[in-house]
């Protein structure tokens, strides 16, 4: 049995370097019922929801958390498999990052300071550092544009920032109360090109998102990625969590600058 990577769709990249999205029949539903007749294509309590925890997440200048993922790949013969996984992340706003990727088939860890971004992969015991512009939302973009890396859940990262904006959605619906652990949520449906996506944002004074479900509808197969989150909103992060110290025996090469190898 042959596998073949595939990679996530633009909007909602959730990836990082072999990290992607997927979907069901079941996780296809949502959308649809948008779509009913008489059924505004947005719904103003969808909106309302994703409004309320863009802006609440505006208001945190660090925070942590874990979540629990899990991620189709699809074999070239079709088969969809299913890889599970763990993801930590540390942010300090405006120019702090610590992500921390540990799945089934590679562990991988990211350091942004404010100046130096740099790709740890522990189990080969190779790393890559290069310059940084100045922001999180700057290097989020520049990773992806230059090195083809897609942090996972950056989406978490532009929502909380003030140009993170309703992302050219194309419906959305509120599909009602829904319990994620403990806690109970606003169920959300969206369209985007390229994606379904669902999200589960927590009621209340903390309207944080729980859970997120991705839909790649771009590819037949339809593959779908899934986190699950635990927030720390007042996690205490020195400086040294987002500085980078090369372990011993750990070898740096270097990142490919698409953009240059144009």
């Amino acid at each position: 049995m042959k596998r073949t990577s595939w990679t996530a769709a633009p909007a909602l990249a959730i990836t990082l370097a072999a990290f992607s999205p997927c979907n069901s029949a079941q996780g296809q539903q949502p959308a649809a019922q948008a779509q009913q007749p008489g059924a505004p294509a947005i719904e103003p309590d969808a909106m309302e929801a994703l409004n309320r925890m863009q802006a609440y997440l505006r208001t945190l200048n660090g925070f942590s958390l874990r979540s629990q993922t899990t991620i189709d790949e699809v074999t070239e013969d079709g088969m969809k498999l299913q890889f599970g996984g763990t993801m930590s992340m540390q942010v300090r706003r405006p120019d702090r990052l610590h992500v921390e990727v540990n799945s089934d088939r590679k562990d991988r860890q990211l350091f942004y300071d404010g100046k130096t971004l740099t790709l740890y992969a522990q189990r080969a015991g190779y790393y890559a550092s290069v310059p940084a512009p100045p922001t999180l939302k700057e290097v989020v973009e520049a990773a992806d544009r230059k090195y083809g890396i897609r942090l996972p859940l950056a989406d978490l990262l532009h929502w909380g920032s003030k140009e993170g904006a309703k992302a050219d959605i194309k419906e959305a619906a509120m599909l009602g109360p829904s319990r994620i652990g403990n806690a109970i949520c606003d169920h959300v449906a969206v369209r985007q090109e390229g994606l379904d996506w669902q999200i589960w944002i927590e009621q209340g004074k903390t309207p944080l998102p729980r859970k997120l479900v991705i839909t790649t509808t771009t590819e037949p197969s339809q593959p779908q990625y899934v986190a699950v989150m635990q927030w720390n909103t007042t996690a205490k992060l020195d400086a040294a969590t987002f500085k980078f110290v090369p372990p011993k025996n750990a070898y740096p090469i270097k990142l490919v600058d698409l953009e240059a190898a144009k």
